[in-house]
């Protein structure tokens, strides 16, 4: 209903002009989606903060509003007479015929209403950001997924969206991992595979004990790190060999969480490292401070009360995540054909790197790397905990790998529908049993994630993403389930398509024709705020009016004159709940 949101706004803005030439410029209506069915669709506000500048009371602002809108055809043409209420409160009622016009339309448009914007720049989102020689745990599935729903939206409204891999592929780990690899398993250096990443998660525990408690390790592994920064040919080829098995593990893990990624990781920007701190000296932010080159934050102290510094350049000349992440930032809002033109730049990443980024983001900011309209955005996201309200864990204390949880929630799905098959004495072949397990597993873990207001921590439990009620993927999938059952029961989901007028007139269809209406505003939410969890709770709801529309109003009478347009609600309903869905990443079935 955004189009018509709109329309309505100028509308207020024209009689607020007219019927109070007295104020100022500038009027707002306030306009906003009403709080309950009873008060319409639309409520402004807008005469209430102009009582007090007017000296009116702001009911009489109100009338006079009103009186406004009433002498304006295109208004009384959108509305049925407004009614004021309270202190001053205008509700707003849609005339059904134009809600009839707006669903006609969004049953012959495959983008169901969500216009399409033109925009050259593109937008980068910055998620996932697995480390190299580490496997993927459970507190990668939330910048993975998220991020991976934000991209999708904003290429739905079409972005051309950058998808970065922000992989940690470059730092002195990797002296430490070498050294280990040329002491251990030369044999890597000359033969393909010779490691798989099983034994390169164990075997950087060892590297790392050993860099521990070794001294004479731990010089060899700093001596590595300027090797390889210098580019010698072995450690580099070694270097290669651990990313490139890392890599194709957490490929595996993006394919099936049908996760699309361009890496470019940290390596990628060492050699623009040095232009960092060319420009931030150019720009006289650089400051050396006991042997180290920083800038030095705005409106941020430590305990001392004195300004915190971001180190850019450590003593040693050396460089740092800070360092990198500056480079990035560069680059990223830079021209071609050394950057990426963006102009908004998004990080999908835990609240507990909020400061790092907070720091960094302000540094770029003054150093000029910001284009005027230049958008720099952190998409913080809280903790994966367990039942117990503690950070989840396997029950040997170890942190639970993703591909492990990823296994689990289809093997608890499929047990779940093979229980389900015997009590109804259904029987399926495997090929559908193994195929609506893996949909449903998947799409329950990415839902009950992506459902929650991603700021806040949230408890994962795997009884609750996977019942069949409440807020859950299985529910909202069982919701298009139903529909595409009416159209084998013989409901022709085409029928009503715009080729004649919907004609409605239950309080459940117009409920629905209303819920449905609101997915173009939803879509701009998400497109803005970056809360995917936004789209979630539209999508429940749907799926709350449509089973209530659909349990109480017969959809395949026969003789029913009203059966094509409800069949052509269940077909837009159909068609949102798939579209939506396939945003958050989760693709639906026809049976389950």
């Amino acid at each position: 209903m955004l189009r018509i949101a709109q329309a309505l706004e100028t509308q207020l803005r024209d009689a607020m002009q007219r019927a109070l030439p007295e104020a100022d410029a500038g009027l707002d209506p306030q306009l906003v989606a009403a709080s309950k069915p009873e008060f319409g669709d639309f409520q402004a506000n807008g005469a209430l903060p102009l009582a007090k500048p007017l000296k009116q009371a702001p009911r009489q602002i109100a009338t006079a509003i009103v009186e406004q809108l009433q002498a304006d055809p295109a208004f009384t043409d959108l509305c049925l007479e407004p009614q004021i209420a309270g202190p001053g409160f205008i509700n707003l009622t849609i005339r059904p015929e134009r809600l009839a016009a707006e669903v006609s339309a969004r049953l012959g448009d495959e983008r169901l209403g969500v216009p399409a914007v033109v925009n050259e720049a593109p937008v980068v989102v910055d998620f996932s950001s697995p480390n190299i020689a580490k496997e993927m745990h459970v507190g990668h599935l939330r910048s993975t997924i998220i991020g991976d729903s934000l991209a999708r939206v904003l290429e739905f409204r079409g972005h051309p969206v950058l998808r970065l891999n922000h992989v940690g592929d470059w730092g002195t780990q990797f002296g430490m991992l070498i050294t280990h690899l040329k002491q251990v398993a030369p044999e890597a250096l000359d033969t393909a595979d010779a490691v798989d990443l099983g034994d390169l998660v164990a075997f950087y525990r060892q590297a790392k004990q050993r860099f521990d408690d070794d001294e004479a390790f731990q010089t060899t592994s700093r001596e590595e790190v300027v090797k390889l920064q210098g580019g010698d040919p072995v450690s580099l080829k070694a270097w290669g060999l651990l990313c490139d098995q890392s890599r194709r593990e957490f490929q595996k893990i993006y394919d099936r969480l049908d996760i699309r990624l361009s890496e470019r990781g940290e390596s990628f920007y060492n050699p623009y490292l040095e232009g960092v701190v060319a420009d931030l000296e150019a720009a006289g932010l650089l400051v050396v401070d006991d042997g180290a080159r920083c800038v030095f934050l705005e409106g941020v102290s430590g305990k001392d009360g004195k300004p915190l510094p971001v180190i850019v350049q450590k003593r040693d000349g050396g460089f740092n995540y800070a360092t990198t992440d500056l480079a990035a930032i560069r680059y990223r809002f830079g021209s071609a054909p050394e950057g990426d033109g963006a102009r908004r730049v998004i990080y999908v990443t835990d609240a507990g790197q909020a400061n790092h980024f907070a720091g960094v983001f302000q540094v770029a900011r003054r150093a000029g790397w910001l284009p005027e309209d230049g958008r720099l955005e952190h998409v913080p996201f809280g903790l994966v905990q367990g039942e117990d309200g503690k950070k989840l864990k396997t029950r040997a204390g170890d942190t639970v790998r993703l591909r492990d949880l990823l296994d689990e929630a289809v093997e608890r799905a499929e047990a779940d529908l093979r229980r389900r098959l015997e009590e109804e004495g259904r029987t399926e072949d495997e090929a559908f049993i193994q195929h609506v397990a893996t949909t449903v597993g998947l799409a329950a873990v990415k839902y009950a994630d992506l459902s929650q207001n991603r700021i806040t921590n949230y408890q994962f439990s795997f009884d609750r993403m996977l019942a069949l009620q409440g807020n859950t993927a299985p529910y909202l999938l069982y919701a298009v389930v139903r529909i595409a059952g009416i159209a084998r029961k013989g409901g022709d989901l085409e029928a009503g398509a715009g080729s004649e007028p919907l004609r409605l007139a239950e309080p459940q269809e117009w409920a629905l024709v209303r819920e449905l209406l609101k997915f173009d505003a939803v879509i701009a939410e998400v497109e803005e705020e970056l809360l995917p969890n936004r789209l979630c709770t539209y999508l429940f709801e749907l799926s709350q009016v449509f089973n209530r529309f659909y349990d109480q109003v017969p959809v395949l009478k026969a003789e029913d004159p009203a059966r094509s347009s409800r069949l052509a609600l269940c077909r837009l309903t159909a068609d949102t709940l798939k579209l939506g869905l396939g945003l958050l990443g989760i693709p639906t079935l026809e049976r389950m």
